[in-house]
Parts: C-alpha cells; structure tokens; sequence
C-alpha cells in the first residue's frame, strides 16, 4: 500500500514539473506566441526532435505552429496530402502513435506520408487530439528521429501538454479585453491565409463540376504532383494562374 503511494506521489509530483516548464514557458507571452512556445516547451520536456500543433478545419488541418522549419514542412506535407497521423488523430479523436515510419504497419499505414517524414529524417510520430471524442479542436504532434514509443513517463507528460495546449488555445480565442468572442483575433489572422484553400476548391468545383471533396482531392493531387504546398497551390488558383479547365 505504502508503494502504491509512493507511485502516486510521484505521478503528481512529474505533473507538477511538467506544468511548470509549461507556465515558464509561455510567461510574457502574447497570444500569437504561446503556441510556439508551447511547442518548445514539449520538445524540452519530452524526448522529441520537434513538435507542432495544428487546428481541425473542416478536414483540412490549420497549421499555427512548430519548433523548428522541419516540422512545419510536415506539417504542410500532411495538409498537402490529406493524410497523416495528425488527421487520423483528428479524425478519430484518439491518440496515434507511429513508432516506425519505415516499418510495414506504419509505412504501410500512410505511405507517402511515411517516405516524405523518413526522407527529412524523422522515423517516429505521435499525434494527440486536442479537445476531447466528440469535439477535437486540433492535435499536438511530436516527432523524433529514433523509431521507438514513449514509455509511461513520457506519455503523462504529453498528455498533459496536450492539455495545457488545449486551455491555452481556447483561452485565447476569447478576447481578454471585452470577455466575448472577438473575430478579429491573433487566430483569426493566423489561419486567414488558410480560407483561400475553401475559396481555391470553390473555383474548381465551378471548373469541373465535381463536389468539394472531389475538388479539394485535385487540389492536393496536383500541389504534390508539383512539389507544392495545398496553400500555395490555392494560392495561385485563386489568383488565376493555375487552371483546371485542361485537368
């Protein structure tokens, strides 16, 4: 019984530390820096090369932000192809841990996806939704270039930055100063850019006379063929220098 204790006793006291170099972290912060630095604190406290976090958005993950230029072209990889552990996570609202991305199960799982991450150096990927089962608003994801799983330890301790995450995301979509929701926001501004992919499937849709998720496919399909980000690409669509009526 004594040891059960014990046990307990630490847990907390892992917890505490881990909400401490949370809230060290983002000390001073403003708004459109607290997720940055959520990110650095989680690569700080957990054995990970790099970490990022995005938004849900109608399947189409808002990257907002990432420790290192690396894990942000992941994370635009992911939202280029539609497919990755973040949206699985997204999707299912449950944790995905890919120890190996060169190994069948998870290379096997999502295949380009896989090369691309192994091919910038990353062998492991773990993706935590942000939210809860029934309302995900987005996921940490955590990389690291050993293949391997976060023990019990570790995994507490994401768990809980994911947490952290969490509250300091929906905190701040909330305007401190009139205590409502204000639509000008810092995350507003982050993810503007992101409309104009909603705006680009649009345009095809009207070009080729297929539904969005058939138009938002063609979109990604000729951004990887091109080796361009999904954004880039919308970009352009809208812009009118890229054109779909010639497939």
């Amino acid at each position: 019984m004594r040891a059960e204790v014990r046990a307990e006793v630490r847990v907390v006291s892992e917890r505490d530390r881990v909400v401490q170099v949370l809230a060290e972290e983002v000390r001073g912060a403003g708004p459109a820096e607290t997720p940055g630095r959520l990110c650095h604190a989680a690569v700080r406290l957990l054995p990970v090369t790099g970490a990022s976090v995005s938004l849900c958005s109608e399947g189409m993950p808002v990257p907002l932000s990432a420790s290192s230029p690396r894990v942000e072209y992941l994370m635009e990889v992911q939202a280029t192809l539609g497919d990755g552990p973040c949206l699985t996570a997204a999707a299912t609202g449950a944790p995905v841990f890919a120890g190996d991305l060169t190994a069948d199960r998870d290379a096997l799982r999502w295949p380009v996806y896989a090369q691309q991450a192994a091919a910038a150096g990353i062998r492991a990927v773990y993706a935590l939704p942000l939210g809860h089962r029934t309302v995900c608003v987005g996921t940490l994801d955590l990389y690291r270039e050993a293949p391997g799983i976060l023990d019990v330890a570790d995994l507490d301790a994401a768990r809980t930055v994911a947490d952290e995450m969490t509250r300091a995301l929906t905190a701040l979509t909330w305007s401190t100063e009139s205590g409502r929701r204000d639509e000008d926001t810092w995350l507003r501004a982050l993810i503007a850019h992101h409309d104009e992919v909603y705006q680009a499937v649009g345009v095809v849709m009207a070009q080729l006379g297929v539904p969005a998720d058939d138009a938002l496919a063609r979109l990604r399909a000729r951004a990887f063929a091109q080796g361009r980000t999904v954004t880039n690409m919308a970009h352009e669509v809208v812009d009118l220098r890229q054109d779909f009526d010639a497939g």
